[in-house]
């Protein structure tokens, strides 16, 4: 469903991404890791159209999306939900939820989806009317993902979800991960947490200093010495 080929993002003269080939098929979760300042983040953003220029192409059911402005990936069905998760802190959750069905599909379905985003992450319901800026930090983990899925999207982009995060917290976000796969979505994750990660993921890739180094199945990986040491430190 997403494929990238042969990726070189810049920030200014800087390169950071070099030649990043992956794919991600549909129904997939696929993980990305690696130390930090390895690239992952600037990868989302590149696919999210953010704040780097690049070369090389970005696909999503075999359609370059790379001319696309990033307030336009959304409609197309890509959509990512930010580091540190970029809330409206004064706004209340459902009006964040709200801002997230700004497409028009998406706008003319958004009753419909609020409902299924209230039954998936019910604590978002009971607290529709909380200024977001003061949940906890997993509840506004969750009202980011829940405003991303108010855009519909068929693939989801995460970015260091768990940054922060209590532990049950954690728990909670990758079985609602596994659930989102269920009900469908496609999604690709770059995540700190290791362990969970690759435990969750069906495949993953390793990104070195702006360099796709290793991929395979999840569980293979956890199991890597040479990944444990040379990549994660573990």
């Amino acid at each position: 469903m997403l494929e990238v080929r042969h990726l070189n993002a810049f920030y200014g003269p800087v390169q950071v991404l070099h030649d990043v080939s992956l794919s991600v098929a549909a129904g997939e979760i696929v993980a990305l890791v690696g130390a930090n300042a390895a690239g992952k983040s600037t990868l989302m953003f590149t696919l999210a159209g953010l704040r780097t220029t690049h070369t090389g192409e970005i696909l999503l059911d075999g359609v370059a999306i790379d001319p696309f402005a990033a307030y336009e990936r959304p409609s197309r069905g890509l959509v990512l939900v930010p580091e540190r998760r970029r809330l409206f802190p004064f706004m209340n959750v459902l009006e964040n939820l709200e801002v997230g069905a700004y497409c028009p599909a998406a706008r003319s379905v958004a009753r419909k989806t609020l409902d299924e985003v209230f039954e998936l992450l019910p604590v978002l319901a009971e607290r529709r009317k909380q200024v977001a800026g003061s949940m906890s930090g997993g509840e506004q983990q969750m009202l980011a993902i829940g405003r991303a899925l108010m855009a519909k999207p068929r693939v989801l982009l995460l970015d260091e979800p768990t940054e922060g995060l209590a532990p049950i917290y954690v728990k909670l976000l990758f079985d609602l991960i596994v659930n989102l796969r269920v009900k469908g979505l496609t999604v690709l994750i770059v995540e700190q947490n290791v362990h969970h990660v690759l435990h969750t993921a069906d495949r993953a890739y390793v990104l070195e200093n702006g360099h796709i180094v290793m991929e395979g199945k999840g569980s293979a990986l956890l199991n890597d010495e040479r990944l444990k040491t040379a990549y994660l430190g573990l």
